[in-house]
């Protein structure tokens, strides 16, 4: 790693998804989005669903990760994100995500208890935010 890069690592339960050297990553924190860069001090941050961004070099078109929340850990020259679940925002389809966003309406107004209802509304809010994440990222 260079003075100007920072090791980078997302993992979900599912798999390792990214580990390599980065110039940023922008980070989707429950406080808002941060960016993490080689020098960066020392931090634990919960994380909100939404997208990682990751920066090879300055000025490069970012690649887009949708995570479904997790934790960061910034210390030294590396950041390590741990996600529920994450994706490459480019393997996400339009479709198949507004489909899935009808059925889960559906299955709302069906659902009876209180308990399923959150559980619905829980996948309705990350299936818009995967949709948010499809739409920024064309």
């Amino acid at each position: 790693m260079s003075d100007t890069r920072i090791s980078f690592e997302l993992v979900s339960p599912e798999e390792k998804l990214v580990s390599e050297d980065v110039y940023m990553a922008v980070i989707p924190g429950d406080e808002g989005q941060f960016g993490v860069m080689a020098g960066h001090c020392s931090l634990v941050s919960s994380l909100r669903p939404g997208v990682v961004k990751l920066f090879a070099e300055e000025g490069a078109k970012p690649r887009h990760i949708f995570i479904t929340g997790g934790f960061a850990d910034v210390s030294g020259g590396l950041c390590t994100v741990l996600a529920e679940h994450a994706i490459n925002v480019q393997d996400l389809s339009k479709a198949t995500l507004e489909q899935d966003l009808s059925n889960l309406n559906e299955d709302l107004g069906m659902a009876e208890e209180d308990a399923d209802k959150k559980r619905v509304q829980g996948k309705i809010a990350i299936t818009k935010a995967k949709l948010d994440a499809v739409a920024a990222a064309a």
